[in-house]
């Protein structure tokens, strides 16, 4: 395991963290390959419920470290396919974290700018300390963006809202992040670590069978047609009603007593 990137696991609920501290958790090859990595491994677990990203430190994450882009500037052996080759199999973790089959969870502490903004739209819930700030940040570095930030930002606030966002790189404090519900909850920051880990053991404990068949429907609101969503939801209803979980829910709603969900 890179040093960039730690992973802790307690009960259904894995927590990766991006652990430069130091630099902001500014993204690095090494530590976008772990992520990579564990995310993969997380999606398949059976032993995963939920999964929980976050930063060490005072920060979230500060995007990609620019000190190191600017080192790099024409000194790539690389072709400019190859290069973009490799940022696009780096951005495939924004995709994990959005199309895994179990609910993702960004504890957003500090700063997230830039990709790091980015990672964090692509995780299903936002749980923010008061202390947040969040911003595209790209254009101010003469970039224009990467992992996702445009596909999520677009679809979480409108194109119009995204654009101007996009093209000022506004810092965005906390209470306006909620209020373009960007996040999911501000909560104050003594208290997000506890927070954010009741709600990811809420949904590790929780019918894990139907939180895959909600993520699926939705994926599929967002990019098919009525007729998509409608075929998804049939699909997915069909499937839950044959599971273990179901049944239990069911029996528990008879017996007037707390479902003991099993993710079968």
């Amino acid at each position: 395991m890179s040093e960039e990137l730690t992973l802790s696991v307690e009960g259904g609920v894995a927590v990766l963290t991006l652990n430069r501290p130091e630099r902001l958790n500014a993204l690095t090859h090494d530590m976008l390959g772990a992520l990579l990595t564990h995310l993969g491994q997380l999606a398949q677990d059976p032993a995963i419920g939920c999964v929980v990203l976050t930063g060490a430190g005072r920060a979230f994450c500060s995007g990609g470290d620019v000190r190191v882009q600017a080192a790099a500037v024409g000194k790539s052996a690389q072709s400019p396919e190859q290069r973009t080759d490799r940022l696009r199999a780096s951005m495939e973790a924004s995709r994990l974290l959005r199309d895994m089959p179990k609910p993702t969870i960004a504890m957003v502490n500090g700063v997230a700018a830039g990709a790091g903004m980015s990672l964090a739209l692509a995780c299903d819930l936002r749980v923010a300390g008061e202390a947040t700030r969040m911003t595209t940040a790209f254009a101010k570095v003469g970039l224009s963006g990467d992992y996702g930030g445009t596909y999520f930002l677009t679809r979480l606030v409108g194109p119009a809202k995204a654009r101007e966002l996009y093209l000022t790189a506004e810092i965005l404090d906390a209470s306006r992040l909620l209020a373009l519900g960007l996040v999911t909850r501000v909560v104050p920051d003594a208290s997000l670590i506890g927070e954010t880990m009741a709600l990811a053991n809420q949904f590790a404990d929780g019918p894990r069978v139907a939180y895959r068949y909600i993520k699926r429907n939705i994926r599929t609101a967002e990019e098919g047609s009525l007729s998509d969503t409608l075929d998804s939801e049939a699909f997915g209803m069909l499937r839950c009603r044959e599971s273990a979980d179901h049944a239990e829910a069911a029996a528990a709603f008879v017996e007037k007593r707390a479902p003991v969900f099993t993710g079968r």
